[in-house]
């Protein structure tokens, strides 16, 4: 696409979506007009909408704002599309989503800013969009979805369980990627989650599950996943990981279950023989919500080129945590605890020019801490972290 085409597109999207409540109407809207339209389709969606309607817009400024960066817009089309298998979809289905994004858009631009020009702008960037999604199906040779049966679960503190599964054949994922997961109880709700564990040949992963107040699955999962419960997981998705070659030192910064993707590559690593220095800031907002930190301790006892900083935002736990009184697991391999919110604190130490970063958490977590580091001194280009929708 030329460099026309693309301002063409964005400023058609950033004028439809950045009015006051804008990108809900226009998913909204999409929803209907796709509905309406093709009502086959809609048995590939959840019977709740809300958080479908939420990744869509984020999904779509995502790829828009990488259109002249194919290096990057590319492979994470080709990623969706062959985690877009486990729905069952068909080139068709492609046209029909196409068709009605285009729909809503006009529908909302109106006639001063929608033209031809526009809608063939649009046209072109569909179809690059869908032809790299169609193309990566067509060629993957993996299971459009794993079937998994879980092995254990454990409860952590009320509102986070740790759960690990059995996959019904191995999967080949890198260190920091994640998948999206399905459970009986909430069919055709697919929720994000990232392997705690490096790929293995059991075909066994761990997921630290956190249930978010309001949510439909993540709730379920950490209160009634029960032993022999047959999940769904679809193909691998994510960017993170350390390169084996990697000469840069690391930062990496998590909160809460953020921790799960880097403790798998920090695992991955300690097979290797050559790693950079790491640097793994890890925090939350209690002490209790430290859950991992006597894993870390292993994997920092164990391997000199890692320093584990825990951080919390308050020094007490909260009234709920009930402290059993038993024996403290070791953490003398770790740092002191830091008190204070994880991205100043991170910030405090200076620039970090020399490190390459990456962070995992909530989206306002992420970005929080992303301009925290970047005014201290951080490139913005040696910053990563997985989409925020």
């Amino acid at each position: 696409m030329d460099s026309r085409t693309i301002a063409l597109i964005r400023t058609t999207f950033k004028a439809v979506a950045a009015e006051d409540g804008g990108s809900e109407r226009l998913s909204r809207s999409f929803y209907s007009i796709l509905f309406t339209d093709y009502p086959g389709v809609r048995d590939y969606f959840p019977a709740a909408m809300d958080s479908q309607r939420d990744r869509l817009v984020g999904a779509i400024s995502y790829a828009l704002d990488r259109l002249e960066e194919p290096d990057k817009l590319l492979p994470f089309l080709a990623q969706l599309g062959r985690d877009h298998r486990k729905y069952g979809v068909q080139p068709s289905h492609y046209v029909a989503v196409a068709n009605s994004l285009k729909s809503a858009l006009q529908q909302f631009a109106g006639t001063e800013m929608w033209s031809d020009e526009v809608a063939m702008a649009w046209d072109e960037g569909l179809a690059t969009i869908s032809g790299a999604m169609i193309s990566a199906a067509e060629k993957e040779t993996t299971p459009a979805c794993w079937t998994a049966r879980v092995l254990e679960r454990r409860e952590i503190l009320r509102n986070l369980s740790i759960v690990r599964i059995k996959l019904d054949q191995p999967m080949e994922y890198a260190a920091g990627q994640y998948v999206s997961v399905q459970i009986p109880a909430r069919p055709r709700m697919w929720r994000y989650l990232s392997p705690a564990n490096p790929a293995n040949e059991h075909g066994e992963i761990e997921f630290h599950v956190r249930s978010v107040m309001g949510g439909w699955v993540s709730p379920a999962m950490v209160a009634h996943t029960q032993v022999g419960d047959q999940w769904l997981v679809g193909s691998p998705l994510g960017g993170l990981g350390v390169p084996r070659n990697a000469k840069r030192k690391m930062l990496m910064i998590a909160c809460g279950t953020g921790i799960a993707p880097l403790r798998a590559q920090l695992m991955s690593m300690a097979q290797r023989r050559v790693n950079p220095k790491v640097h793994l800031f890890v925090g939350g907002h209690h002490p209790c919500d430290l859950y991992d930190l006597a894993v870390l301790n292993q994997l920092a006892e164990a391997n000199k080129w890692l320093t584990v900083t825990p951080v919390s935002e308050h020094d007490d736990n909260p009234w709920w945590y009930f402290d059993d009184g038993g024996p403290k697991p070791d953490l003398s391999s770790l740092e002191p605890r830091m008190t204070g919110q994880i991205g100043k604190v991170v910030a405090s130490y200076g620039s970090w020019a020399d490190r390459d970063v990456q962070i995992v958490g909530s989206p306002s977590m992420v970005q929080t801490t992303k301009f925290r580091l970047m005014a201290a001194g951080t490139q913005a280009k040696s910053i990563r972290h997985d989409p925020l929708f």
